[in-house]
């Protein structure tokens, strides 16, 4: 059976950086992985998502709509921009963080309120968590991917020493304990 998981934020936030830790740990279980990177005006703060397929047999990296078995969202706004791609009884794990796009900040628009109320008003399996917060407490407000990874962990059958030897595979060796310790918080929070 494969899985479908969506990684989605704005430029900047580290979700290319989730997704090779994703995809690397998920090399080492045997799975058969794709990985598809879709980078809009990254580099201005406009949104990135990735997508990340596994299974015994992955033929495509690209997740259609309603296929996400996961949306892991680096921001409420963009976990709402890409809600209709999650499954029915899927889960969307955001950072409750706001980042006000190109259109709020020069004014022309306000940010919606209350959008993960109504995601979760709608039936949407929300797990949401101040992964900007928990990164800040590791030692590193950049730090806010791993603590997502961390609770995205908390759904597999993948032991955490594995994701931690992930970890320890990818990031540069002078985050490694900053890192692993926004992995722990997300995981234990």
């Amino acid at each position: 059976m494969t899985k479908n998981i969506m990684i989605v934020g704005v430029g900047g936030q580290g979700s290319l950086l989730a997704s090779k830790l994703l995809g690397r740990l998920l090399v080492d279980e045997g799975f058969d992985v794709k990985v598809s990177e879709v980078h809009g005006m990254s580099q201005r703060g406009g949104s990135v998502v990735t997508y990340v397929k596994f299974g015994e047999n992955v033929y495509s990296p690209i997740i259609e709509e309603g296929e996400a078995d996961f949306i892991v969202s680096f921001e409420k706004l963009e976990a709402a921009r890409y809600i209709k791609d999650l499954k029915k009884g899927g889960t969307v794990i955001v950072n409750t963080q706001q980042i006000d796009p190109m259109p709020v900040i020069i004014g022309n628009e306000s940010y919606p309120e209350g959008v993960l109320d109504e995601m979760k008003a709608k039936g949407v399996n929300v797990d949401d968590i101040d992964a900007l917060a928990l990164a800040s407490e590791a030692g590193s407000a950049k730090a806010c991917n791993i603590v997502l990874m961390g609770r995205l962990a908390k759904y597999f059958d993948i032991p955490y020493e594995k994701w931690e030897a992930a970890i320890e595979k990818i990031v540069k060796p002078n985050f490694i304990e900053i890192n692993k310790k926004a992995f722990s918080l997300g995981y234990n929070k």
